[in-house]
């Protein structure tokens, strides 16, 4: 036998193998598809929010359809059916119809719900976030210090009624002891100052610091052209900056 009839045969056993182990997985699959739709309509029945969602099942794929008043309750019914461990996956179809906002309108409600979050936490002065609204659909981007700041912005934006759909382009600083030394030096160097120490005042709209991998980024709106200056020239001094980029505009 020839060595390209032997390479022919071994191909035509590889494709007829993988054909019958995706043929076994799809019976696999569907052997469940039942009990899978009756848990899944049971599981959607029990909740208030999920009372006008219809599920279909088909080789353990879950499709989701209906309205829900949320955006966050979108999220929550994928979640809910995932857990079942017979459920291959969930395929959400779910449309957002709550109460009609303009894009204006929800943009400052956002704009004011974000600027409040994480007062009081030691991380607030260090997330700084931005905000973008098209019929509906939320951008939210920026660069906050942890991973509890970006969820917590999110957790706002999804529960915010007349929001249809969310766009996660939010950044997480990486962790670093060394941007964490920087953080607290540049704190002390501009709020010690005398003139910039009237923006610790408020902690809902501080000069945010951003720090990433030894770059120091100024954000939020100050009274004048010398507070800006100023808060400039503060970061520079702070020990271990390589960079400032300072993003301060005059209110």
């Amino acid at each position: 036998m020839s060595k390209l009839v032997r390479k022919v045969i071994g191909s035509l056993a590889t494709v007829t193998l993988l054909s019958a182990l995706m043929a076994a997985q799809g019976v696999s699959s569907g052997r469940y598809d039942s009990s899978i739709q009756e848990k899944v309509t049971q599981q959607l029945s029990s909740k208030k929010q999920f009372q006008n969602l219809q599920a279909s099942v088909e080789d353990g794929i879950v499709t989701l359809r209906g309205t829900v008043g949320l955006f966050q309750d979108k999220l929550d019914a994928a979640k809910k059916i995932h857990k079942d461990d017979h459920v291959a996956g969930v395929r959400n179809l779910i449309e957002v119809q709550g109460p009609v906002v303009s894009d204006a309108q929800l943009q400052e409600k956002l704009a004011k719900k974000l600027r409040y979050d994480r007062v009081g936490y030691f991380d607030n002065a260090f997330n700084y976030l931005t905000l973008g609204v098209n019929d509906g659909v939320v951008t939210v981007g920026g660069e906050t210090m942890n991973e509890v700041g970006r969820d917590s912005a999110l957790a706002i934006v999804q529960r915010m009624p007349g929001v249809k759909d969310v766009i996660d382009e939010v950044k997480v600083s990486p962790v670093s002891l060394f941007d964490d030394d920087i953080r607290l030096n540049a704190v002390r160097a501009l709020y010690r100052d005398p003139v910039l120490g009237k923006y610790a005042m408020d902690p809902s709209a501080p000069i945010r610091i951003v720090v990433d991998n030894g770059t120091v980024g100024l954000y939020g709106a100050v009274d004048s052209a010398m507070d800006k200056q100023i808060a400039g020239m503060r970061a520079n001094q702070v020990f271990g900056a390589f960079r400032v980029e300072n993003h301060l505009t005059v209110d």
